[in-house]
């Protein structure tokens, strides 16, 4: 599988504090099946980070896990702000995108009170940025207003869930918020926004046992979420077409599962 979402370099933002804790980390995301990961880490005024710090670490992590024989390749990325976006010029911008694509991770604001998002994604996709949306599932705006999310895939933005907020670790209603999303064909790619091997770690299969729970054979659909479509945005391309939404089971079936 491909993680999209994961803040794996040390001592940068709030994931990893030092390269053992980035190698442990790693470690977990291949036990989980993962072969690449993005390096997310916040692009945002509080931790004042740019594309020239996030890329000697992204090779001494890349370093690191060829030393240990962890077979994790890291890529590029950045998890952007917008409140950031306005101070980047083009050439930070594509320093920031997922595998050097076209394809940025925007970060969809936690807080209760933030400016629109749809002035930020027409820019940037005027300037031949791609948008990928951080977790809009634990977003306050988009969880009062679904329709403040299709505005922004109106414009041409796919959104990213969180694999652990489908498996219930942020609240009950942050998981039906992300399935109400993912049922409405609202959710494009599954990434696991890590912060470390144990409390918030790279586990996207806990979305995979979620969905095993709710659908009829949803292997397809998992697979295109976290391999098909990261893989393309990871080579800078468009998402193949999305395969159907796997059959609900029955009542008695999902409390039995």
């Amino acid at each position: 599988m491909i993680d999209l979402h994961a803040h794996i370099l040390p001592g940068l933002d709030d994931g990893p504090r030092t390269l053992d804790e980035s190698a442990a980390m790693a470690a977990a995301a291949v036990a989980a099946g993962t072969r690449v990961i993005a390096a997310t880490s916040h692009i945002n005024r509080g931790f004042g980070l740019g594309p020239a710090d996030l890329a000697p670490a992204r090779e001494q992590v890349a370093r690191r896990l060829r030393e240990d024989g962890i077979p994790l390749e890291v890529v590029q990325g950045g998890e952007v702000a917008i409140s950031r976006v306005e101070g980047l010029d083009d050439a930070d911008l594509h320093g920031l995108t997922l595998g050097e694509g076209s394809w940025l991770l925007l970060e969809c604001p936690l807080s209760p009170v933030a400016p629109p998002m749809e002035p930020v994604v027409a820019a940037l996709r005027g300037r031949g940025i791609e948008i990928l949306l951080a977790h809009p599932e634990r977003s306050p705006a988009f969880m009062r207003s679904p329709r403040a999310l299709d505005r922004l895939l109106e414009l041409g933005a796919l959104a990213q869930v969180t694999s652990t907020a489908l498996s219930g670790r942020f609240s009950d209603t942050v998981r039906k918020v992300a399935f109400e999303m993912l049922e409405r064909g609202h959710c494009h790619v599954i990434a696991s926004d890590g912060h470390g091997a144990e409390g918030r770690p790279p586990d996207l299969l806990c979305a995979l046992e979620a969905f095993e729970r709710r659908y009829e054979d949803p292997r397809e659909l998992f697979d295109w979420m976290t391999l098909g479509g990261p893989g393309a945005i990871v080579a800078g391309a468009p998402p193949p077409p999305r395969p159907p939404m796997p059959r609900r089971r029955g009542m008695l079936r999902r409390l039995r599962a």
